[in-house]
């Protein structure tokens, strides 16, 4: 089969003929039929970082989605004609093994066929495309994990989104699909129409615009120094700030403001198996929508 392996940022990604992968125990073989190009995928070639990584080469591709074609010795819940996405970052985190995650410790998507594991299987409704599934593995299900376990977005609670990309707003589609009150903050005010119409209460060029707003939990999509100890200020007096953004290497924490406002402050990686069946839920139900850009293989490189 043809696959896009990594080895190193110099020779970026290679087009590779190599073997068929073959499912053992409790892993199963996919057609893909779809992948996401994910923005830590471009760090890794770019050679940003590439820490991610367990092995080299790797077949990269972390969001995928397909047809069971093959299942490993006793596997009896799924078979051969399934359509599954595969879930990427185990939760708990005390049960996180990086060598479970498909296309950074074992071969992934940017290929004819992959391997997964079973435990990170989970269905795709025939009203769901694998392209909107492949998206819902990371990019929707990472924005929903930080908004609706992380943050606890419900009836009664405020949140504010920093950053309005694509995290960003799908976050804060899936805090008004839970009955929070959520505010936009972005400095482009050309996201703000997309924004209401997606159910944001109000949106703000800066936090400093929302000053009569009392913010429970405040999620930064976009995590520079700057937009963190905005929230950290903002959040109101035992509220809770959720780091999703990498943008900064590192924050500096002002202890005073931390402390003796006693702000909880965490980060959100990633989903479970459970988040991706939420947010494929969703998508079938037609509570969200995904907008979607596809690319032929040779746009790859």
């Amino acid at each position: 089969m043809m696959a896009f392996q990594y080895d190193n940022s110099a020779a970026g990604l290679q087009l590779r003929d190599i073997s068929d992968p073959e499912p053992g125990p409790e892993y199963v073989q996919l057609e893909v039929k779809a992948v996401g190009i994910c923005h830590s995928d471009c760090h890794i070639v770019s050679g940003t970082s590439d820490a991610w990584l367990t092995k080299k080469p790797i077949t990269l591709g972390h969001e995928v989605a397909g047809i069971i074609t093959k299942v490993g010795h006793g596997i009896t819940q799924f078979c051969p004609g399934d359509r599954v996405a595969v879930s990427q970052i185990c939760h708990p985190v005390e049960e996180r093994d990086w060598t479970l995650s498909i296309g950074l410790g074992f071969d992934g998507g940017y290929a004819q066929y992959a391997v997964a594991p079973v435990c990170r299987l989970v269905r795709i409704p025939d009203c769901v495309s694998f392209a909107q599934a492949a998206v819902a593995t990371d990019a929707l299900a990472s924005s929903y994990h930080a908004v609706a376990v992380e943050a606890g977005a419900k009836p009664g609670i405020t949140v504010g989104v920093i950053g309005l990309g694509g995290l960003g707003m799908s976050g804060l589609a899936f805090g008004t699909l839970r009955g929070a009150i959520v505010y936009g903050i972005d400095i482009l005010k050309d996201k703000f129409e997309e924004a209401q119409r997606l159910g944001a209460h109000g949106c703000f060029k800066s936090l400093d615009d929302a000053k009569n707003v009392s913010f429970d939990v405040i999620v930064d999509f976009a995590g520079t120094g700057s937009t963190m100890q905005a929230a950290l200020s903002a959040v109101k007096e035992g509220g809770k700030v959720v780091i999703v953004g990498l943008s900064a290497q590192i924050l500096t924490v002002p202890t005073e403001v931390l402390v003796m406002r006693t702000v909880t402050l965490v980060g959100s990686l990633g989903a479970s198996a459970d988040d991706l069946a939420e947010v494929i839920d969703a998508l079938a139900k037609g509570g969200v929508k995904g907008r979607l850009w596809t690319d032929p293989s040779k746009a790859v490189k």
